[in-house]
């Protein structure tokens, strides 16, 4: 069994960087066995072409036959109860099925819609920011507040409930956590996502809730309301806030990247794709498991086998992308699979890119002397999260 002091390989690393011992096993074998966080056997791919060949091929890498953590301890109906409307853990059709409703709330051109309300959340951050004082901690009053005051807006779900969710999140993602602890993190979730669910059923608002009770009332259930909320509320503020908070560390620590952003706002754009592809806060998805025997670089992996991809080495793979190890915000387009790739490519990523298009260039520009309080060393980044980023980070300007 893995321990929190052993992390999983795909897991590990040596601040902003994966360790050097991913490398080598892309470099050498492309696929190496590993343990998941929970402690099963696990085949994990590294290469960025295997990696978007798994990922492409549901019908071979399955997500709905993946165990899901915990399972052993629930009955056969709370199992089903906290499976339903979780899109990762579900192949098509019904993964086609439950996406197509949520597809247009995502698309570039509706999100567009949300940059002046954006621009007010983010500018309202920076205030928050600036009023808490020198030193202040640049994730508690600016990269979590953002997503999550975005989401629950799109959500509809109280704003103030944040504290109430953003702990429930943390123990969700911990995986130094017993899976007792996880899993009652489970149950209290899904309780209060629960009762927004009902109150959208009952009094259908103009959020996303509303919108699925009003569009698709007859075709989607309670159970799977409830669990397309939770993954959106999770999803839509862990991911983001970690990027935020990770993203401007790794610009202070590139001041020359920096001074391109706060001189050129217009860099940002790019800037976006190579933190993404850089800095890989997901480690990896979810695993697929197997449906056939397969070959990859040359192993051979059995049916029912679980399989990881490692988005962190794909994103760093020399293969694909010149001088992978440097972050370099003009690069060109590197087809990085930071948002995962094929059918569960991350339904939320327009809204990601636009809210950190916003938040990076405004408080650069807000903070132009903007420099880390603490030496790096003391950097409190949250290496046992199954979304990687920083606990806090302490600023002045």
């Amino acid at each position: 069994m893995t321990t929190p002091l052993e992390l999983p390989l795909h897991m590990r690393r040596n601040g902003l960087d994966p360790v050097e011992e991913l490398a080598r096993a892309r470099d050498r074998e492309g696929v190496v066995r590993v343990e998941t966080p929970f402690g099963l056997p696990a085949y994990l791919v590294c290469r960025h072409e295997d990696v978007r060949r798994v990922l492409s091929d549901p019908a071979k890498f399955s997500s709905a036959l993946t165990p899901f953590p915990g399972a052993e301890q629930m009955t056969a109906e709370e199992l089903a109860k906290m499976q339903a409307g979780q899109l990762i853990g579900f192949d098509p059709p019904e993964h086609t099925r439950l996406r197509r409703m949520l597809t247009p709330e995502f698309t570039v051109r509706r999100i567009r819609r949300l940059e002046p309300r954006i621009t007010e959340i983010v500018q309202a951050a920076l205030d928050d920011l600036e009023q808490a004082g020198q030193p202040a901690d640049l994730v508690e009053h600016f990269a979590l507040p953002v997503p999550s005051l975005v989401i629950c807006e799109l959500l509809g779900v109280p704003y103030s409930d944040r504290a109430e969710f953003q702990e429930r999140s943390v123990r969700l993602l911990d995986t130094s956590l017993p899976m007792e602890q996880r899993i009652a993190a489970q149950r209290d979730d899904r309780a209060y996502m629960a009762g927004l669910a009902a109150s959208a059923q009952a009094d259908p608002g103009e959020d996303m809730l509303g919108m699925l009770v009003r569009e698709h009332g007859d075709d989607l259930g309670t159970d799977e309301l409830i669990g397309i909320a939770g993954l959106l509320l999770l999803a839509g503020h862990e991911t983001t806030s970690n990027m935020l908070g990770l993203g401007t560390l790794a610009l202070l620590r590139h001041p020359d990247q920096l001074a391109m952003i706060r001189e050129d706002p217009a860099r940002v754009e790019p800037a976006v794709e190579e933190l993404l592809r850089w800095l890989s806060i997901l480690n990896s998805l979810p695993p697929r498991t197997t449906t056939t025997e397969v070959e990859i670089a040359g192993h051979v992996i059995p049916a029912g086998s679980l399989v990881i991809c490692s988005l962190s080495a794909a994103n760093r793979d020399p293969a694909v992308i010149d001088d992978p190890e440097h972050l370099d915000i003009t690069r060109e387009s590197t087809g990085h699979v930071a948002f995962g790739h094929g059918v569960h490519h991350c339904l939320g990523a327009p809204l990601a890119r636009m809210e950190m298009r916003i938040a990076f260039p405004a408080l650069l520009k807000r903070f132009p002397g903007l420099a880390l309080a603490d030496p790096d060393e003391q950097v409190d980044f949250r290496a046992l999260s199954l979304v990687y980023g920083v606990n806090r980070l302490r600023v002045t300007w």
